[in-house]
């Protein structure tokens, strides 16, 4: 029996669990070796909201309410539930429900998420722009890297989609591409090298999403940033 089937069995076997989630790599199919059982155990009510209880080297298994599952107040671990397997389901479907709703955007946060990652992108990239003009380059570089995790949220946000983790960023662009160009642009190997010439791209498409005022605030400075990026060297 593996330790998947093991929890499995000990849920459905306990009245008190309302349903078991698979998530991580194996729930993607990207397991390795090293690969543990990503597990929530879905509850009733319990004293705290969510609570490890195993943490070994083949399973990570946390147990939350049905009300913790239903908060995404809490922006760091919803990607975790795309691409999630939902083992058992004692509400006729509702922690399947549950499960989507963490893992996807509404309109409204998909927009507010957008324009707060595009203007953190902006300043980056705008504190890059200074450091070029100074001849930091070192300094330069280390912004523009500093950017990437800022141009993904946006980018992601502007289409209504949560930011993969690094480690899925390929995994989301092969199984749920981006349209146009985006899919080749976020690509792992392309955009920790282009954050800074991906700008006018970015900017094309906050605008046509109707965030052209969070770019407008800054002024003159994107114009130093447009400058830098038509410059930066090959």
């Amino acid at each position: 029996m593996s330790v998947l089937d093991e929890v499995l069995a000990r849920a459905e076997g306990d009245p008190g669990v309302l349903g078991v989630v698979l998530t991580g790599s194996r729930a993607r199919g990207l397991a390795t070796a090293w690969s543990d059982y990503d597990v929530t155990v879905v509850v009733a009510e319990q004293a705290e909201p969510w609570r490890h209880a195993t943490r070994t080297a083949t399973l990570d298994q946390v147990v939350c309410t049905v009300a913790a599952l239903a908060d995404t107040s809490v922006s760091w671990p919803r990607y975790g539930f795309r691409g999630a397997r939902v083992l058992l389901d004692r509400l006729d479907g509702g922690v399947a429900a549950l499960v989507e709703k963490q893992a996807s955007l509404s309109p409204e946060e998909a927009a507010g998420r957008a324009r707060a990652a595009l203007d953190a992108y902006v300043n980056q990239l705008y504190r890059c722009a200074k450091s070029r003009r100074e001849g930091r380059a070192d300094a330069a570089r280390l912004d523009e890297m500093e950017s990437v995790p800022w141009l993904l949220e946006t980018v992601f946000a502007l289409h209504g989609r949560l930011r993969p983790y690094n480690k899925y960023l390929g995994w989301e662009l092969e199984n749920f591409p981006l349209p146009g160009q985006w899919n080749a642009a976020l690509a792992p190997a392309s955009v920790v090298a282009a954050p800074l010439r991906l700008f006018a791209e970015v900017e094309a498409l906050a605008r046509s999403r109707g965030h052209g005022d969070v770019l407008d605030e800054w002024g003159s400075d994107i114009d130093l940033i447009r400058a830098t990026g038509f410059d930066r060297p090959g």
